[in-house]
């Protein structure tokens, strides 16, 4: 939102240096952004660290000039020669601006008119070069005639980007007045806060501002002249869902001319974010920035010549199945059948909060003209404007919640603007339905609950007083106040929650920064901790040191993103009933394909790639509408084994023993247990490099290398690309509470080599586990380090060679001990496996 500062003096007289200013609306709940300076000077010292931006006009190079006569150019015709006053001298000033072509030739002007001149030597934006680019004025000639200062357009003074014509201001501006202190501005960008709404307007700035700072609002009711006919039966009402329309308001002014606004209204608006149009289109914009209620003019006579000539019936309804609407951006919109929309007897005249309709629009030839305040139901409004893909200034407002009660206020606000500004009567009263009203919340606060909730001290008194600042009305009775609501607002609610909005205010007037620093006085709650979040951050950390990085994906997909993967037609899905997007209509089924998407969008990227995420998957259940969501781990690695540097050889790429190998270590530091892998045909995955992994008697997933096919749905690129998904409910119950810590031994260990020769079909993890058993408790260290097949040992053969590590806590190993370990590790493989040492 952005906030002129001479806008915001109408409604309040504060005189702050700009950064201290921006620091009291920032602590009152309504955060600078940004300060936009529009020729006032840049303040020396800004303690607060806000962002200026723009331009300084220079007291002595920047004035307010009349121009008196507009002479043709000798040598071009494109060019004019404007007779100046700018309060000391006359001037003959060289420009090109087309909205001077209408004076020229016509001799003295009987009604000067008033410019923004800068003299030579004063810095401003070039009107030519696209965006922002400083210039000086210096003396040149431009086809034979001397330059050397300018008659100025909006573009060069920082005001907008307007630079097609020069600024004409109005009639009143004084002549030789510092352009600064004629029109000098600052503008605030301020971001609104959903709940705080009611402040998307410079009343409603200006109320918090007035109420941070103890300063009275200037704000008074409109003084309209009623001097039309009455508006009784030349427009009719009908409401047919109050609880989508909970009020409308209708006023009518006639004999208007459409034309500009004063340029003070064209300037404010353009500073506020807005384009000016026309006078009476200005008067809605302008009363809304103002206000903050939202309102819509129709041509009164395109109503009437629809309704046959009679006076026109305004109907708000739901739209009928097929029925459409172009509105003002001249789009033709398919409407909902839960679009609300304010219609006549013809049909929709306008999506109602968000856009007016193209044919009911104002135009140069309108005289009579409808206005439009009104209220929605927040909801629809933001319902309708998202499946538009419409974002209005309207419906930014009616989205959030505007009280109903602005709805007259803002009519006969802006019906007085457009009086003043297009002529034209206005018909006696206005129509008004009220058939919703919401109820104003009043809540019962204590000065204890103050104490408690806040740390401070405030007596009823005290909090009746600050609470009045916001136009809150309060009843003091004794200890306690009674507090009802202004009309503006929506945000406060009742009980408890009431409470808490009202001490939210209280905190904001009292000062953040004078709340003191107190320790907790209720007594701390028993501290109980979380096993399985414990558990699973140490997972968490685990996999981090082991080198992979935590991705978070979207939980919402769809089913042929996920078909990539699973490749199963008609798989069952959470379905949303609203979902955000088209490739966000279910819940997933599988972590793993949201993990590999990462992959794909990424191994372009990095030359290794290496990720895990956990999270739930949503598998719906025939017999209940609620999904079970079981939690999920996925990791995947792609790319080399190591980053390419000039001092290493080259390690090649991740294969399934990198993805086994982080496997291992990761169950080692959590000191799982009894973990095995046993090859497995998945479809997923490559024949021959997969498996599945059990930790004791449970299974706990699958890992492997992507198959083939699968792998060509996706972009990924030539290195194997490797996955694995493990069910976290399995590992994370494994994780042991508490596990034995062994000694650094303090005897040396005995190492030595142990080749078998086993059938092929023997895997190395069952020589391993016979190894175990035949070992003890010496043997305390086992590696596989070679695997050997060749016509020496035989066919249907394969020779696996171990390094054995034993080691006695309490002394060191004789050699008799070692002799014997490895005898019972030779029987035991040779009774269980039917192994043979290799010579």
């Amino acid at each position: 939102m952005k906030i002129p500062l001479s806008w915001l003096k109408d409604y309040i007289d504060v005189n702050l240096p700009l950064p201290h200013l921006a620091h009291e609306l920032t602590m009152c709940g309504l955060e600078v952004d940004e300060v936009e300076l529009v020729g006032l000077p840049a303040p020396q010292d800004d303690g607060h660290g806000f962002k200026f931006t723009g331009i300084t006009w220079q007291r002595d190079k920047f004035v307010v000039a009349e121009v008196r006569e507009v002479m043709p150019h000798p040598n071009a015709d494109r060019l004019v020669l404007c007779r100046l006053f700018d309060g000391t001298e006359e001037l003959v000033v060289l420009t090109g601006a087309p909205n001077l072509y209408p004076y020229k030739d016509r001799g003295a002007l009987a009604q000067p008119l008033k410019v923004a001149y800068a003299r030579e030597g004063a810095q401003l934006y070039d009107g030519h070069q696209p965006g922002q680019v400083l210039t000086t004025l210096k003396r040149t000639k431009i086809r034979g005639v001397e330059s050397f200062s300018m008659v100025c357009s909006e573009k060069e003074l920082g005001i907008s980007e307007e630079h097609e014509g020069v600024i004409i201001l109005d009639p009143d501006a004084p002549t030789g007045m510092p352009l600064v202190d004629y029109m000098g501005d600052a503008v605030f960008e301020i971001s609104i806060l959903p709940n705080m709404i009611r402040n998307a307007c410079v009343v409603g700035v200006a109320r918090e501002l007035a109420a941070q700072l103890d300063m009275p609002l200037k704000k008074s009711a409109p003084k309209l002249a009623w001097d039309g006919p009455s508006i009784e039966g030349q427009v009719y009402l009908q409401i047919s869902d109050p609880e989508l329309n909970p009020r409308f308001v209708l006023g009518l002014l006639r004999g208007v001319t459409p034309g500009a606004s004063p340029y003070w209204v064209q300037r404010r608006l353009r500073l506020a974010g807005m384009r000016p149009i026309s006078n009476v289109v200005d008067a809605t914009n302008y009363a809304m920035l103002a206000l903050g209620e939202p309102l819509h003019a129709f041509d009164y006579d395109v109503l009437v010549k629809r309704a046959g000539g009679k006076p026109p019936t305004i109907i708000t309804r739901t739209a009928k199945p097929g029925e459409k609407l172009t509105t003002l951006d001249d789009v033709e919109r398919d409407l909902n059948d839960h679009t609300i929309l304010v219609c006549d007897g013809a049909g929709a005249l306008s999506l109602a909060g968000v856009m007016g309709g193209l044919e009911s629009e104002v135009t140069p030839e309108t005289r009579n003209v409808l206005l439009e305040g009104a209220s929605w139901n927040f909801i629809n409004i933001r319902r309708t404007s998202g499946e538009q893909r419409l974002l209005s200034e309207a419906s930014y407002r009616f989205s959030r919640g505007i009280h109903p009660a602005l709805a007259q206020e803002g009519v006969e606000l802006c019906l007085g603007y457009m009086a003043a500004w297009s002529g034209g009567e206005i018909a006696a009263g206005l129509v008004d339905a009220y058939p919703n009203p919401p109820p104003d919340a009043e809540v019962e606060l204590s000065a204890a609950e103050v104490r408690r909730g806040l740390g401070i001290q405030l007596t009823a008194d005290e909090m009746a007083t600050l609470l009045r600042r916001l136009e809150f009305t309060c009843t003091v009775q004794g200890e306690s106040v009674f507090v009802k609501t202004p009309p503006h607002r929506l945000d406060i609610g009742s009980g408890l929650t009431g409470k808490a909005d009202l001490l939210e205010e209280l905190a904001r007037l009292y000062g953040y920064d004078n709340i003191p620093a107190t320790r907790l006085g209720d007594e701390l709650p028993p501290q109980r901790g979380n096993p399985l979040q414990e558990k699973e951050e140490l997972l968490r950390d685990m996999l981090v040191r082991l080198g992979l990085q935590e991705t978070v994906t979207y939980r919402l997909t769809s089913p042929e993103r996920e078909a990539r993967l699973l490749a199963v037609a008609d798989a069952p899905y959470v379905r949303l009933a609203n979902p955000i997007a088209a490739e966000r209509t279910v819940m997933r089924r599988s972590l793993l394909a949201s993990t590999l998407e990462v992959i794909e969008k990424n191994n372009r990227l990095r030359e290794r790639l290496a990720i895990f995420e956990i999270g739930p998957v949503f598998l719906p259940q025939p017999d209940t509408e609620l999904p079970v969501e079981q939690q999920r781990l996925t990791i995947a690695l792609t790319g080399l084994r190591l980053p390419q540097a000039w001092d290493q050889r080259p390690q090649g790429a991740l294969d399934f023993y990198d993805m086994k190998g982080i496997l291992e270590a990761l169950f080692t530091g959590l000191h799982v247990e009894r973990v095995g892998y046993q090859p497995l045909e998945h479809p997923v995955f490559h024949p021959g490099k997969c498996a599945a992994v059990q930790v004791g008697e449970q299974p706990a997933g699958v890992l492997g290398e992507l198959h083939p096919q699968v792998k060509a749905r996706y972009d990924f690129g030539n290195h194997p690309v490797l996955a694995a998904e493990l069910d976290l409910g399995v590992i994370l119950g494994a994780v042991p509470f508490r596990y034995d810590a062994v000694a650094v031994p303090a005897y040396p260990p005995a190492l030595e080599d142990l080749a078998v020769i086993v059938p092929e079909e023997t895997t190395a993890q069952q020589v391993a586990e016979v190894i175990r058993q035949g070992g003890g408790k010496l043997l305390v260290d086992l590696q596989l380090f070679d695997i050997y097949r060749g016509a020496q040992i035989g066919a249907g053969k394969k020779s696996l060679a171990y390094k054995l590590t034993y080691q006695a806590q309490d002394h060191t190993l004789k050699e008799d001990e070692v002799r014997q370990a490895r005898n019972r590790i030779i029987r035991r493989l040779e009774q269980a496996l039917g192994a043979s040492l290799r010579a």
